[in-house]
């Protein structure tokens, strides 16, 4: 009612009469008691139903109609003979009150819809009732791009939603960057950032399930070559090994020739679990590869950078990862040194120092295993003067862990890249110019 009032005040310019408080009281507590009389006497009338009825149930019933007739009265009463309680009237108030019972009410509406909804439905719900435009917000754009580039990891790549998929991200960032607003261009950098540490951790977490399930195969190996003359038979136990994997592998052949509709233990994937472990390291590391190049694109190389430096298990194990795979994080760790020797507020000293402890040693024993050449010359090239550019501008103690390590891997692989001799030769120089 007050609501009401107040929205007729404020819209039409008249005033509706209200009854007084007091009489309403009255009339509830009229109703209410004349309610419970009913009740009771409904009550008394079922359950002495064959009884003839008792002095107290006919004042019961007396009393009931009293009251009933008082509520009409009182009806009537307050219908042609109001008491109006005169309000002020005030435009810009009465609006204010409206307005604020129903921001109230969105509050409320809102409140319990969060807990009522998911977290994607409540996250719409307040956009819809917070936003102060009736449009996208950038954070909404934001969370959308995101969310594409995290169903990327998802979707098989054999799969036509895939190219979609990717499609979307690519033309929702070339949206953004056509604007050419430092908030747009903040969206494809967050999201991208965000995707790369995703999709690295990732292809991680499946090249060491990859990588533990040859060390579990290879544990009688090892116990064998721990006993007394054990090194003269684990040979002869690691032959019978692959004989026996060989015959297995025969067999799961035949299995899938004849029940072609059988399921192994890659799930929807055709191969054995470790061709299916080997494929997906490779598409995470295609996809990788794919964010490292729009990072550059968008300016956000970086934070690629900072992240690249603080992952020494995926440095480690891709000294042993499958010739695919390693030849992308190889082509990856290519991208992202040669924008190192540039000037990035991120990118300290440390972050370099990193990257060059991290990543060398993949570049000195990658194997190429490819019909290809994983980087051209005119790349090496580059790649190896950046190196010594930002080699040259570290600390000379950097400089002697960053150049001795090079120097074993360097030294015991048949790679000749990348030669940092010039580097390695200037800090000699700067040592001996320290004693002179």
């Amino acid at each position: 009612m007050t609501m009401a009032t107040d929205l007729a005040i404020a819209q039409y310019g008249y005033k509706t009469n209200k009854p007084s408080g007091l009489l309403n009281d009255i009339f509830m507590y009229t109703v209410n008691m004349a309610a419970k009389t009913l009740v009771s006497v409904a009550q008394t009338s079922k359950t002495e139903d064959t009884e003839k009825w008792k002095t107290t149930d006919h004042l019961r019933f007396m009393i009931m109609l009293m009251t009933w007739l008082t509520v009409w009265a009182l009806r009537v009463l307050m219908d042609h003979f109001p008491l109006s309680s005169s309000l002020p009237f005030n435009s810009l108030g009465g609006s204010l009150s409206a307005l604020g019972s129903f921001d109230s009410i969105l509050s409320s509406v809102s409140s319990s819809s969060a807990l009522a909804l998911p977290s994607s439905a409540s996250s719409s719900l307040d956009l819809v009732l917070y936003e102060e435009v009736d449009a996208p917000s950038i954070k909404a754009l934001g969370r959308s791009l995101t969310h594409i580039l995290a169903l990327l990891n998802e979707i098989p790549a054999a799969s036509s939603k895939y190219l979609f998929a990717m499609t979307m991200a690519e033309r929702i960032m070339e949206g953004n960057a056509r604007h050419d607003h430092i908030e747009l261009l903040q969206v494809n950098r967050a999201a991208l950032s965000s995707a790369f540490a995703r999709t690295s951790s990732l292809l991680y977490r499946f090249m060491h399930n990859t990588q533990s399930q040859d060390d579990s195969n290879g544990w009688p190996v090892r116990t064998i070559k721990a006993l007394p003359f054990g090194s003269y038979a684990a040979p002869y136990v690691k032959g019978l090994s692959s004989c026996f994997n060989m015959v297995m592998s025969w067999v799961e052949a035949t299995e899938a020739f004849w029940l072609p509709k059988k399921r192994n233990n890659g799930g929807a994937f055709g191969g054995s679990a470790e061709e299916y472990a080997e494929v997906m390291g490779e598409k995470l590391a295609q996809e990788l590869l794919w964010i490292t190049n729009k990072l550059r694109v968008y300016g956000a190389v970086e934070q690629a950078l900072v992240q690249w430096s603080c992952s020494p298990g995926l440095a480690s194990l891709a000294l042993t990862a499958s010739p695919r795979v390693q030849g992308l994080i190889v082509r990856i760790s290519a991208i992202l040194f040669g924008d190192l020797n540039q000037e990035y507020d991120e990118v300290t000293r440390e972050v370099k120092f990193k990257i060059l402890v991290l990543w060398l040693p993949l570049f000195c024993h990658a194997r190429n295993g490819q019909s290809y050449p994983i980087l051209t010359s005119y790349e090496k090239f580059e790649i190896e003067r950046t190196m010594n550019e930002v080699i040259s501008s570290l600390p000379a103690m950097d400089q002697e862990v960053i150049l001795t390590n090079w120097v074993q891997d360097f030294a015991i692989t048949a790679s000749d890249w990348p030669n940092l001799q010039p580097s390695y030769d200037r800090w000699c120089q700067s040592a001996r110019q320290l004693v002179a």
